[in-house]
């Protein structure tokens, strides 16, 4: 009549598979549960079976069978029309869960806007109304092919049909597996059915774009003032998020004779010793924040006063601007500008260093911000002149070294260019010279202490 089907990596999922009354196979997954409890539930679940086929009374084996289900596997027994569904359950539906979620979050505006595009999206697909114990791992596959997939029809349907991008399915499907996890920490589930769905890499490769700096030339001579020639330059050369961290920016954060800045990150804020990071002033930033700097009012705290005007479009101007240079704006206006600061810098200075002035981790880094150049395969295969290997790497530009050179020195860096003053005359003489061991000569002796012997 039926028969158990053992499923999963490890074989001990379980399943019942029988065939209606129609002669169409049908399954009661039962979960991971050892032989002697899928053998039982076998023996009960065949005793309603036969009852349900023969219109006849549940036998008592199977009666006690069903009172010792709990209320989601009665349910799947109830939905293959077995038995009736047991009355006055408590069910949470999925619009309960979202808004619970969504009530519990403790996140930026901007975090809770990308959230709800998911929880709309698993309200539309699920259904609003659905119990949630209800939703099954088959679902949320179907879900997430529904998002990643572009919709079925004919060919110019399709086309109209805005593709989501990997990187932003990835997103979604991060955020869905947050969301059932909550629900199975809340008792309100078994088991998380977004758990093995496939992510992917929220990273976007075609939103790649590194910004030389004969294009950030270019632009920071097509800026309208110095607000905005600092508003480029921090992002390009600092490495700032814009506007969140540049907009936080404030005189007293700028220390002119260590060349740093002190940066506040809102993003970040509520990771432990993550708020407040510290990164160099770069040569190419210096002259510009001091020209900002020699023409802000007295008393004025803000860097960037522009920013903190509401009407502000930054993404707007920005792109007029870089019109203005003879530029084509790049997908990610001001994060490529972060990203292409990260990518010099790695070049010339260690991974953990560079994360630390980007505020993330290294593998954060690697993944979302550094980018492969043409120039890299360039120089590896002894391509181009030496001003485009210089390009490369920062550390070798000439124009580069000649604006480091011309900052003023600190005192460590004037203690370290002191000559090594001379040995004084009481030790002179009890340095001994040696030559180099492979030099020596072997000498007619040998290595042996000479003897009289034999």
């Amino acid at each position: 009549m039926a028969s158990i089907a053992w499923d999963g990596n490890d074989g001990d999922m379980a399943r019942i598979v029988f065939r209606d009354a129609a002669g169409k196979q049908q399954s009661l997954r039962l979960g991971r549960c050892t032989k002697r409890t899928a053998q039982n539930a076998l023996t009960g679940f065949e005793r309603v079976l036969e009852s349900h086929r023969v219109g006849s009374t549940i036998h008592p084996d199977g009666v006690k069978w069903l009172e010792r289900l709990d209320d989601r596997l009665h349910d799947r027994v109830a939905r293959l029309g077995l038995v009736e569904p047991r009355k006055g359950a408590a069910s949470v539906t999925v619009a309960e869960l979202l808004e619970r979620f969504a009530a519990a979050a403790s996140v930026k505006d901007s975090t809770r806007a990308a959230y709800k595009q998911t929880t709309d999206s698993l309200s539309a697909f699920l259904g609003a109304d659905t119990p949630l114990h209800t939703v099954t791992t088959e679902r949320a596959d179907a879900w997430r092919n529904a998002i990643a997939e572009p919709k079925a029809g004919s060919e110019s349907e399709r086309r109209k049909v805005k593709r989501l991008a990997a990187a932003t399915v990835a997103k979604r499907v991060h955020v869905a597996r947050a969301i059932f996890k909550k629900a199975v920490r809340w008792k309100l589930i078994a088991a998380n059915p977004f758990e093995e769905v496939r992510a992917g890499s929220q990273s976007n490769p075609e939103r790649s774009h590194y910004v030389s700096r004969e294009a950030i030339g270019a632009i920071l001579a097509a800026c309208p003032d110095a607000e905005w020639r600092a508003i480029v330059a921090l992002s390009r050369f600092a490495g700032l998020r814009c506007p969140s961290e540049v907009v936080a920016l404030r005189w007293g954060d700028v220390n002119w004779e260590k060349g740093r800045l002190t940066v506040r990150s809102p993003k970040t804020a509520h990771h432990d010793g993550h708020a407040v990071r510290v990164v160099p002033i770069a040569p190419e930033l210096r002259p510009i924040l001091q020209d900002l700097f020699d023409a802000a009012e007295a008393g004025a705290e803000a860097v960037v006063p522009r920013l903190h005007d509401p009407r502000t479009n930054l993404r707007t101007h920005f792109q007029r601007i870089i019109a203005r240079a003879g530029l084509k704006p790049w997908p990610r206006l001001f994060h490529n500008l972060r990203a292409s600061c990260a990518t010099d810098w790695v070049e010339t200075f260690p991974n953990h260093v560079v994360a630390g002035w980007l505020g993330h981790s290294p593998m954060i880094a690697a993944t979302h911000y550094l980018q492969t150049r043409d120039a890299h395969f360039d120089m590896a295969a002894g391509i181009g002149s030496g001003a485009e290997r210089a390009a490369v790497n920062p550390a070798t530009n000439p124009a580069t070294k000649a604006a480091t050179h011309a900052l003023p020195p600190d005192h460590t860096e004037q203690r370290d260019q002191r000559k090594t003053p001379r040995k004084p005359a009481a030790l002179a003489g009890c340095a001994i010279g040696c030559d180099p061991m492979e030099t020596w000569g072997m000498g007619d002796t040998g290595l042996e202490p000479v003897t009289s012997r034999v």
